[in-house]
């Protein structure tokens, strides 16, 4: 009772129609390209005890970090335990994995599909959503090597090498290394064009590096092979802003906010998170982004209560201070204490990052730019542990630095902004924000030499260069 799929993957079922349609599942599980449930229900249509179909279903509805769904991944959880004697070794790995995730236990799941893609290294779904866990989980480090220890498994004869190599790719620009992961990322998409998590690593690249008309061009020329019909394109058109961003071009912001990042009224959390971190970014240069925090404000209320995942409930606490929703706020911040207060990986990221988080927030809404700063500051250097990328959590870098400024703490403000333009010394915007620290510092003279700069630098921005 055993069908093997084109990479080797043995799997408990007499069902060649059913291993078809998971095959078609995983590619577009890989590729964010069409419903990939659709093919995996299909495979349950042949073989209800495709013991593989439930753990994918579970898998990738713990990774929508959608609260909502929890009913779903419980029923497909509890169905594939049902048929725990059926199951094979690898197998029973995503059951008890997926049972982790839906308990709790996030850290403990991440590990235990990195367990499964070491045993099983052609397990290309184990080793995604073990990718995806350590995304989750900010853990940079094991975004790179949980790939890498696969990696000597695999060649290009292998169906998904590329997905393989996008997904390296980003846990090389997770660690700073730069050049690897643009060269990693560029050779997964001369494999396969269509892959968005690999034009999405090589993205990651240029804006960390600053690289703003690189970064332009790269997804623009490129939209073709990710934007349509992708359940991805949002986040890479995220990116795409944030190059316009800081390049202070905020038309164009508000274009791509308005026609690709949330071109109507959506509850999917990882939309939202990408809607409510624009609109913040914008809202913190003073930037008038008209009624677009109440629709998102509106998405986020039914689940104010929730405190599901520290990082979304971060994002949601930006909406309601938008919105100035002061009665959400108080309910998000009272179900974030609860959740603090309990056990689990969420209770330790919301307690350690997402509360203060949240609350300096409120406070900057509320104009305590001080009690913004005294939030923040201790949080800056631990802010992985609630997960996201370096790109994501810069929000709590770019704020503490602006509640600086507008609190009068110059000095504080100045050494900030200074560790800023080290890191992106070709960004225009860090160069302006450094020109305000030195003002509010009382340093007349670099001031005029940030803006200077700033100058200097938007100047210099005409073309992308050649990739190094």
């Amino acid at each position: 009772m055993a069908q093997i799929d084109s990479r080797g993957v043995v799997y408990s079922t007499d069902s060649e129609a059913a291993l078809a349609h998971f095959e078609t599942a995983l590619d577009r599980a890989h590729s964010y390209f069409g419903d990939p449930f659709a093919p995996a229900d299909a495979a349950l249509a042949e073989d209800p005890d495709f013991v593989m179909g439930h753990c994918f279903k579970a898998g990738l509805m713990c990774m929508a970090t959608e609260k909502g769904l929890e009913p779903a991944i419980r029923d497909s959880v509890r169905t594939a335990e049902a048929l725990w004697v059926r199951a094979n070794g690898r197998e029973r790995g995503h059951i008890v994995a997926a049972r982790a995730w839906l308990d709790g236990d996030l850290a403990r799941s991440v590990e235990l599909y990195g367990d499964v893609a070491l045993a099983h290294p052609h397990d290309l779904l184990a080793v995604q959503l073990a990718h995806l866990g350590d995304f989750y989980l900010g853990q940079s480090q094991m975004l790179r090597d949980r790939v890498a220890r696969v990696l000597p498994h695999w060649d290009e004869s292998l169906p998904g090498y590329g997905y393989l190599l996008g997904m390296h790719a980003f846990g090389l620009e997770e660690t700073n290394l730069y050049g690897r992961a643009e060269e990693t990322g560029r050779r997964a998409l001369e494999i396969n064009r269509r892959d968005p998590w690999a034009v999405h690593a090589v993205a990651h690249v240029m804006e960390m590096q600053a690289r703003l008309a690189d970064g332009v061009e790269w997804l623009t020329s490129r939209r073709d092979d990710w934007a349509p019909d992708n359940a991805f394109a949002f986040h890479n058109w995220w990116h795409l802003a944030l190059y316009h961003l800081d390049l202070q071009q905020h038309d164009r912001v508000l274009e791509l906010y308005d026609t690709a990042i949330r071109p109507k009224p959506s509850t999917v959390a990882l939309e939202m998170v990408d809607a409510a971190a624009l609109l913040w970014r914008l809202a913190l240069r003073g930037i008038d982004v008209g009624d677009r925090w109440t629709e998102l404000a509106d998405a986020y209320e039914p689940t104010a209560e929730d405190a599901h995942y520290a990082f979304n409930d971060a994002h949601a606490m930006a909406a309601f201070v938008g919105a100035g929703r002061s009665g959400a706020a108080n309910k998000l911040l009272a179900a974030m204490e609860a959740r603090a207060a309990q056990g689990g990986t969420n209770a330790m990221m919301t307690r350690d990052v997402g509360l203060p988080l949240a609350k300096a927030m409120q406070a900057f809404g509320r104009g305590n730019y001080a009690r913004a700063v005294d939030l923040l500051l201790p949080i800056r250097l631990i802010a992985h542990r609630f997960g996201g990328s370096h790109a994501q959590r810069d929000l709590l870098t770019l704020t503490l630095i602006e509640s600086a400024i507008r609190a009068g703490q110059g000095t504080l403000a100045r050494g900030l902004a200074a560790e800023r333009t080290d890191l992106k010394p070709n960004s225009p915007f860090s160069w302006q924000l450094a020109a305000r620290a030195a003002e509010t510092a009382g340093d007349a003279s670099r001031a005029e030499q940030a803006r200077e700069l700033a100058s200097s630098v938007n100047a210099s921005i005409a073309r992308p260069r050649a990739a190094a």
